[in-house]
C-alpha cells in the first residue's frame, strides 16, 4: 500500500477544514453605504436605487423586508442580534428610499450577507 506524502496529507486536511467551515457564519465589524429599498425590488427588478420613498414604504408596510443595497451591488439583510429575533423594518422605515450609512456586525454565510446594525443614519452630502 502506498502512503501519502506530507504535502498530500496537508492538502487533504485543508480541504476538510474548508469544507467544514463552508456553512459557518463569519462575522466582522463593517460600515455600509447604500440605499434602503424593498427586498423584492432589489432582486426581481434589479434596481440600483429605490423608485421612491413611497414605493419602498408601501412594500414594507405590506410585509416585505427592507434591505440595504450597497454601492458595490451587495444586498445586506438587516437582522437582529438577539434570540428570539425580530424584524428590522421599524428601524429601516424612516430611511426607506434614502441613501444611508449603517455600521454594525457583518455576517456571511454561503452567498448571503447580513448586518446586525449598531447605528444607521441618512447619508448626507458631507458623508459621501
Amino acid at each position: 500500500m502506498k502512503t501519502l506524502s506530507v504535502t498530500a496529507k496537508f492538502s487533504i486536511l485543508l480541504m476538510l477544514i474548508a469544507g467544514g467551515l463552508a456553512g459557518v457564519a463569519i462575522s466582522a465589524p463593517v460600515t455600509v453605504k447604500g440605499y434602503v429599498l424593498d427586498s423584492a425590488c432589489a432582486f426581481t427588478k434589479g434596481l440600483d436605487k429605490p423608485i421612491s420613498k413611497e414605493c419602498a414604504t408601501s412594500c414594507a408596510n405590506a410585509g416585505s423586508q427592507l434591505v440595504i443595497l450597497a454601492e458595490d451591488g451587495t444586498i445586506y439583510w438587516p437582522i437582529a442580534g438577539t434570540t428570539p429575533s425580530s424584524g428590522q423594518n421599524p428601524r429601516l422605515l424612516p430611511f426607506a428610499g434614502q441613501k444611508v450609512i449603517a455600521s454594525g456586525t457583518l455576517y456571511k454565510r454561503g452567498s448571503s450577507t447580513a448586518i446586525v446594525m449598531d447605528k444607521i443614519e441618512a447619508q448626507t452630502a458631507a458623508s459621501k
